[in-house]
């Protein structure tokens, strides 16, 4: 018993953190605006996502855990050079994107807490720096996933203190602010950073500790997975519903003000400073996944052993970018970085599709043709429903 509890904790890392910086800061501004705006109407909408989420994830640890090996490694070995490169483009500008929108919502949480935004993003960076060259990973994610969970938990408990009020659960709004928000649901919900992270941090846990991979080991992730797509879920659940007797003003995304008074029925008076310090560190958290992901995947493929330079190139641009956007606009930039995430993923998505069904790479464990199908289909759902959405509302 101890002997399999300690092989399923060995894998049961990767498909966790990743699924736990899926409950990341812009997730959480997120989720926030569509119990605001729309109650409990996209409920159903976040349930069903798991299927999709599922999917994509799982085909995702599944080639970590049979190539043994980083994402960019696989890449760079079965591919050309000019295919590998241009497989890489799409993964660098993925994680750009990524690091706008934790820094936005770093910035929602600094405000929360009256640091001036300019000065706060700026010390932030520094700290993300300090960590990512330093290398302090695993003690960083401890303590940012301690700090995330007590958030996750304060939102909670006031659920259950405020009680679940009588609002629907399945409604459809053909408006644009619905549309629009159905759209950066799911660039929140399967985000391509996630990708990235789980097949490298899968295929290096293995690959250290396994000479093979059998038909357990596989399953074990499948169920892993698939556990953490539900609980995340769930959690985006339980944000949305938390925040349904929190009006915001029509039309109009939910106020820094709004975000930081939610938990006054159980934090009181500390409720801005609870929440507020839960979102930076989720935003931290999920920065520290990005940082990963982009060393085991696009520095591989690269073959740059100095990957820390890799972290400035990706993230002194959106730092920069961040810096332009006045204060007042932040969560706005928020909720529209994570419909970019959506028009991001299609790169990721083929990649990891090509991979996942190349029998020369995966062996007897490529997908079938029934895998297959469902991959591409849940693909297509997230990425033509997502983009679809995304047009009709802004038109």
């Amino acid at each position: 018993m101890h002997r399999r509890l300690s092989r399923l904790f060995r894998i049961f890392g990767p498909a966790w953190i990743t699924m736990l910086a899926d409950m990341d800061a812009s997730s959480i501004i997120g989720a926030a605006q569509l119990g605001s705006a729309f109650q409990y109407s996209f409920i159903w909408f976040l349930l069903l996502l798991i299927l999709p989420l599922y999917i994509i994830q799982e085909a995702s640890g599944r080639i970590g855990a049979v190539t043994r090996q980083g994402l960019g490694d696989t890449i760079r070995s079965n591919y050309s050079k000019v295919t590998a490169s241009l497989m890489v483009i799409p993964m660098f500008f993925a994680d750009i994107a990524t690091y706008v929108a934790e820094f936005l919502g770093i910035g929602v949480g600094l405000e929360i807490l009256g640091i001036p935004l300019y000065a706060g993003i700026i010390a932030a960076y520094a700290i993300f720096l300090v960590v990512a060259f330093t290398r302090e990973y695993e003690s960083a994610e401890r303590i940012l996933v301690a700090v995330s969970a007590l958030l996750v938990f304060g939102l909670f408990a006031t659920l259950l203190l405020r009680g679940v009020k009588p609002y629907p659960v399945f409604a459809i709004k053909p408006s644009p602010q619905y549309l629009f928000l159905a759209s950066a649901t799911i660039g929140a919900v399967v985000m391509p950073f996630m990708l990235f992270f789980q097949a490298s941090a899968t295929g290096v846990k293995i690959g250290k500790r396994r000479r093979s991979v059998d038909e357990k080991v596989v399953k074990e992730i499948k169920e892993n997975t698939l556990i953490g797509a539900i609980v995340t879920e769930l959690l985006m659940v339980v944000v949305e519903m938390t925040f349904a007797g929190v009006r915001a003003s029509p039309g109009t995304f939910i106020s820094a003000q709004s975000l930081a008074s939610v938990l006054q029925p159980i934090a009181g008076r500390f409720s801005p400073y609870v929440f507020g310090i839960g979102l930076i560190a989720s935003g931290f958290l999920a920065l520290i996944v990005v940082a990963l992901a982009s060393a085991w995947s696009v520095a591989e493929v690269l073959r740059i052993k100095k990957r820390q330079l890799l972290y400035v190139a990706e993230s002194l641009p959106a730092i920069l970018l961040v810096l332009l956007i006045p204060p007042s606009m932040l969560i706005n930039g928020v909720i529209d970085f994570l419909v970019v995430f959506v028009f991001v993923l299609l790169g990721p998505a083929i990649i990891l599709g090509m991979i996942a069904q190349n029998r020369k790479i995966m062996g007897r464990f490529a997908f079938s043709k029934r895998e297959a199908i469902a991959y591409w289909l849940a693909s297509a759902f997230v990425l033509v429903f997502g983009i679809a959405s995304a047009i009709i509302s802004i038109w």
